[in-house]
């Protein structure tokens, strides 16, 4: 069994999205222009005194990072792994995750649409495209959601082709739980998302959705890619990758789906195995077993 995290808010975002006076100055925070003078600060050298501290804050092992002399914070904090503690599982049927995070798993309807935390979110909203989001009535959302403590870049799950992409513009909310269950975290955030032509799973289109302090998604301009090369990056503090996928195309194991609706989230690390290629498109999918209100 995988690691679950239950989704309790912390006391700063809980303070931000409940409280009188942190919904008056969340505003602000959630600004982009906020976001690029704090980027600005984390690119600089007077950041660097932050790396020792945050490393002790958060325990990390910087054994499982390849050595580097990191002259700012977000050179920190968008470390390279060293790649054998992250393997691609190599089998061609195996879904793997694109990155580290915690995992929760949602049906798309036939209707489009999808529940996270009581909102009803539709798959065109979050791409801001009718004709693309047609193609994912009954599929899958799977979201990611990184904290700050995990390895920031992400990969991509399969080899195959890029095809359309399209960055949005938007607020920049914190995804943690206590954001989820007050705004329509997803669907206002800035976010890229693009159609990934893989080899065995169909076109998935991958999300990157940008969060508080996190003003840069920074993808590599590949037309094509191998499993497991890396896609990009986010720049500082936690955010999320989602993925989407069309019907008949993918098994999840459905450990994720019982903790999905029990309310927790479950632990990834990137590359892990976490479904199977679906042995035929008209395969009733056992997810639609699920109602997706969770």
């Amino acid at each position: 069994m995988r690691e679950t995290i239950s989704a309790q808010p912390s006391k700063g975002p809980r303070f931000l999205y409940s409280n009188p006076l942190g919904k008056s100055i969340r505003p602000l925070l959630t600004a982009r222009w906020v976001s690029r003078l704090a980027g600005k600060f984390l690119d600089s050298r007077l950041s660097k005194p932050r790396i020792k501290k945050f490393i002790k804050k958060h325990n990390i092992d910087m054994g499982d990072y390849l050595p580097e002399n990191y002259q700012s914070f977000n050179a920190f904090f968008t470390r390279r792994i060293r790649p054998e503690l992250r393997p691609f599982d190599p089998d061609p049927a195996a879904f793997c995750s694109p990155c580290d995070g915690a995992v929760t798993v949602f049906p798309v309807t036939r209707e489009g649409t999808f529940n996270v935390k009581g909102f009803d979110y539709t798959v065109e909203t979050l791409l801001q495209n009718a004709e693309l989001a047609e193609k994912y009535l009954g599929g899958l959302c799977i979201v990611l959601r990184l904290t700050v403590n995990d390895y920031h870049r992400y990969h991509f799950s399969d080899g195959g082709t890029r095809g359309e992409s399209k960055f949005i513009k938007g607020k920049l909310h914190t995804v943690q739980p206590a954001a989820l269950e007050k705004k329509k975290v997803f669907a206002e955030n800035c976010r890229e998302w693009t159609v990934l032509h893989t080899e065995n799973f169909g076109d998935v289109i991958q999300v990157e959705v940008g969060a508080m302090f996190v003003g840069r998604i920074v993808n590599e301009e590949k037309p094509s890619f191998k499993r497991g090369e890396e896609k990009g990056r986010f720049e500082f503090g936690g955010s999320t990758v989602i993925l989407l996928v069309q019907e008949g195309r993918v098994e999840i194991e459905e450990e994720f789906f019982l903790n999905t609706a029990a309310g927790k989230e479950t632990r990834v690390k990137c590359g892990e195995k976490i479904g199977t290629r679906a042995n035929s498109q008209e395969k009733v999918q056992e997810y639609r077993s699920f109602d997706g209100k969770f």
